[in-house]
């Protein structure tokens, strides 16, 4: 959730349309590519960007997404749209956008940037299923080999510096953490940080390549044939472990158990580093930090407060206190172990 506006507070001519965006817009923006909407129209659940169930007539629907203005460049689109041309090419289940017969998969209609996508059904994985899980880890890796093959240029990397210590000064800034609590976030904060740093220097130097970069069991859809992947937009450069350790929750006998079936599947198709186990606490910590960060940059939209009402109470922030409290305690103990 990289912004790449310098001022993520102010809201540009482009911005402000989007924040208004409407049903009108959004069929007159389908329709001016050719396609004859039937004026269905379902919002789906996206905060980031504004995702649409559109209803075409005598066709499947299409799923419309249309992006944040000022939150990622053209050029960044347009790497996001091309990774996931590579990974359907190569008969990988990723939902890739559209392209028209220009060749084009970013469009432009007024102030607004949007690509059309199929759509696709599904549920969510079973993160109880061993064989899911093994299922997954070969897909992710297949994923990680096209992700090697060369780095985006135009998108960001998955580091310490943006995802935690911009995230907690930020936040400092804003005023939304309660007074009496700013010195216990300020503190911990400060210490997690070192904590971190401490978990990234025990994995030595981790490859950095192309990856999904919010793999979390909601942008994979389960069907008969197995899984695919949704929403690239969160694709950036980092270490294999981020688009693993989402599967990965609970007791830590219970977490060792899941990484033993997602490793026994990835390692069919790409060899993997046991360093990069150190990471896995360090990269749930940092987007718990980035998220609370995210909620407060985005909360000039109108559409954050009434989705997260409870972001700017009191109540908020003692139980993000606690559980990242809950992660200093965690990155403390030794990695999980892969036998």
């Amino acid at each position: 959730m990289a912004d790449q506006t310098k001022e993520p507070g102010r809201w540009s001519e482009e911005a402000s349309a989007f924040r208004a965006l409407g049903p009108d817009q959004i069929l007159d923006a389908v329709e001016a590519l050719g396609y004859r909407c039937d004026g269905h129209l379902l919002a789906l659940n996206s905060y980031e960007n504004r995702v649409y169930q559109i209803g075409i007539e005598d066709q499947t629907p299409l799923v419309g997404k249309f992006y944040r203005a000022g939150r990622w460049s053209d050029e960044a689109i347009a790497e996001e749209h091309e990774f996931s041309r590579e990974l359907t090419e190569l008969e990988i289940p990723v939902v890739a956008p559209l392209r028209d017969p220009q060749g084009r998969s970013l469009h432009r209609h007024g102030p607004f940037r949007f690509a059309l996508y199929p759509r696709r059904g599904g549920r969510a994985p079973d993160l109880e299923n061993p064989r899911q899980l093994e299922q997954m880890g070969r897909f992710v890796a297949r994923i990680h080999n096209v992700g090697a093959a060369r780095p985006f240029v135009h998108r960001p990397t998955l580091e310490l510096e943006h995802f935690g210590v911009e995230s907690y000064r930020y936040l400092l800034e804003t005023g939304l953490i309660p007074r009496d609590l700013e010195l216990a976030y300020r503190s911990l904060a400060e210490d997690l940080i070192g904590q971190i740093r401490a978990c990234y220097a025990r994995a030595g130097a981790p490859v950095h390549l192309r990856l999904h970069g919010d793999c979390h069991p909601g942008n994979i859809l389960w069907a008969d044939a197995g899984p695919h992947v949704v929403d690239l937009d969160d694709a950036r450069m980092g270490p294999a472990i981020q688009d693993l350790w989402m599967f990965l929750s609970g007791e830590r006998e219970h977490m060792r158990a899941r990484l033993a079936d997602v490793l026994e599947g990835y390692t069919q198709f790409r060899d993997f580093d046991p360093r990069e186990l150190h990471l896995i606490e360090a990269l749930r910590t940092l987007r718990m930090m980035h998220y609370a960060a995210w909620l407060a940059r985005r909360w000039e939209d109108p559409a954050f407060p009434r989705a997260f009402p409870y972001f700017d109470s009191p109540r908020y922030w003692e139980g993000h206190i606690l559980a990242l409290r809950e992660q200093a305690a965690l990155m403390n103990e030794p990695a999980l172990v892969w036998d």
